[in-house]
């Protein structure tokens, strides 16, 4: 057996000498021995003694001048630090391998021996290209300058993605002299799972959201409550604010963050494949049957975007699924049993679709049992800078440039625009300006934008139909909004400066009633 010991010192020149001394004097073998300077330690590793022995030995020790105290310790700082460094890489997760300056292997854990066959003694100090084919180590390691590579290679037939590290040591001079390198391996398997990892974390989910402005933070705020509760959301926001992208980091924070997140843009289909699409399509058989977005996202989420364009067939339907968890396949008289989340976006008044008869009202208190409201990007004005600056480096990393920025004009008239289209054409903007300008600062120029003033404001390039259409337009909406608290003519009439007569006629006109608006 084997004993060790920490000697606590003084800074004082001789104290280790004559602490050696003692040793010597009583003819104790050192097996070791370690200085920690800054400390003022000093570690001896001896063969075990005898107590009668230590009795007579540790005093001699303790009354050295500048020896403070003598104890016996389990382990030396260099085995404690060579035990540390092969735990870590004996049970490192990933194939790890170190590699001499000709390229054979040195070290190598428990998992790469396991992926390469046979014993670790067989494998050190055979050349690794024996194993890993792709990259010329030995190339590498004559080159002039080796510096760390990422690269992919195939380990056993297997496509592997390996950080390359050169090991440099100090010379006398302290000049750092190439000694050889180790190797990190990741499979493709290994590498999905750490990515899926990253994206479940509820830390991170909502990590991928800009919510500078207090709007928005308060609604990523409201997202990570809702994300954990298994109930249906309405998120409701003008197009181009990223509902589909809150939805997801809603599903990415919850309980099905493991299962798929499935998409159905409800506008961008016409209703019967909107209905197999969503359903499925049966067959005489499993292999002709056609399984539906529902049946896919089973125990996930399906998010059904622009859910007010869905017709009055799929409304029933989905109410179905919703009611029961089941369903049938368009042509197919067999029963579905699924379990999925539903989260809906749209950008309509759903409220006011359900007193024009437009959207099934008992589907509607369905889909909005949890609801999210995502302001337009002028509504979170300081959140436009720094998105622009992130979609600007975003693009920029896309065509090779660097150190691309906004100049000061284009700073203002970013921030004071009204992006009608909302963060998605913000990033579609700075993208083609980045994409045409010349040098390194986005300027007003670049913007390919609709003339807007702060006087006149923007006009849509698209609008179409005459001006009193539009304004009868803005005068049913306005009228619609304000019936709820004003259902008396009378009162409605006074509020508006108008006669009793004009605005019952006016509210006949557009059928609004307490019939057709909820009260």
């Amino acid at each position: 057996m084997n004993m060790r010991l920490e000697i606590g010192c003084e800074d004082r020149v001789g104290v280790a000498e004559a602490v050696l001394g003692v040793f010597v004097a009583h003819q104790i073998n050192l097996k070791g021995i370690d200085t920690v300077i800054e400390k003022g330690q000093i570690f001896v590793h001896i063969p075990d003694m005898e107590f009668s022995e230590l009795q007579s030995f540790m005093p001699q020790l303790r009354l050295i001048e500048g020896v403070i105290d003598v104890k016996t310790t389990p382990f030396m700082p260099s085995e404690r630090e060579r035990n540390e460094l092969s735990t870590l890489i004996k049970t490192f997760p990933d194939p790890f391998l170190s590699i001499d300056l000709k390229g054979n292997i040195r070290i190598v854990n428990d998992i790469a021996v396991s992926l390469m066959g046979g014993q670790e003694a067989n494998i050190v100090g055979e050349s690794v290209s024996n194993w890993l084919k792709g990259f010329n180590f030995n190339r590498w390691l004559d080159s002039k300058e080796v510096l760390a590579q990422t690269r992919r290679l195939k380990f056993h037939d297997e496509d592997f993605l390996a950080d390359i590290i050169p090991i440099h040591v100090p010379d006398e001079s302290g000049e750092k002299l190439l000694a050889g390198a180790v190797l990190i391996l990741k499979s493709e398997a290994r590498l999905g799972q750490q990515v899926n990892a990253f994206k479940r974390s509820a830390n991170n989910s909502f990590a991928g959201i800009q919510a500078t402005s207090g709007t928005m933070r308060k609604v990523v705020r409201e997202a990570k409550r809702m994300a954990i509760i298994d109930s249906a959301i309405l998120i409701v926001g003008e197009t181009g604010t990223g509902k589909e992208l809150l939805a997801r980091s809603c599903h990415d924070a919850s309980e099905r963050s493991e299962k798929p997140f499935l998409t159905l843009n409800c506008a961008s289909l016409p209703d019967d494949a909107a209905e197999t699409e969503l359903f499925g399509l049966g067959g005489q058989n499993d292999e002709s049957a056609k399984r539906g977005l529902f049946e896919q996202a089973d125990g996930g989420t399906l998010f059904l975007d622009e859910v007010g364009e869905m017709s009055a067939k799929l409304q029933t339907k989905l109410l179905r699924v919703i009611q029961d968890g089941s369903f049938r396949r368009v042509d197919s008289e067999q029963e579905v049993k699924v379990n999925v989340r539903i989260m809906c976006s749209t950008n309509k008044d759903l409220l006011n679709m359900v007193s024009q008869g437009e959207f099934r009202e008992d589907l509607y208190y369905r889909l909005n049992v949890l609801g999210l409201n995502v302001p337009s990007l002028r509504e979170r004005r300081s959140d436009i800078i720094p998105l622009a600056e992130y979609f600007i480096v975003k693009a920029a990393q896309k065509i090779g440039k660097h150190h691309v920025n906004l100049s000061d004009d284009c700073r203002d008239f970013i921030e004071h625009y009204p992006w009608p289209g909302n963060v998605r054409q913000l990033e579609n903007v700075l993208i083609r300006a980045v994409s045409l300008m010349e040098g390194d600062s986005v300027e007003v120029e670049n913007l390919q934008l609709p003339a807007y003033t702060r006087e006149y404001g923007y006009l849509e390039q698209e609008f179409e139909g005459t001006l009193e259409s539009a304004v009868k337009g803005f005068e049913a909406d306005l009228l619609r909004k304000l019936y709820p608290a004003y259902p008396s003519t009378r009162q409605l009439a006074k509020k508006l400066g108008l006669s009793h007569t004009a605005i019952a006629n006016k509210l006949r006109e557009y059928n609004i009633n307490k019939k057709t608006v909820k009260i």
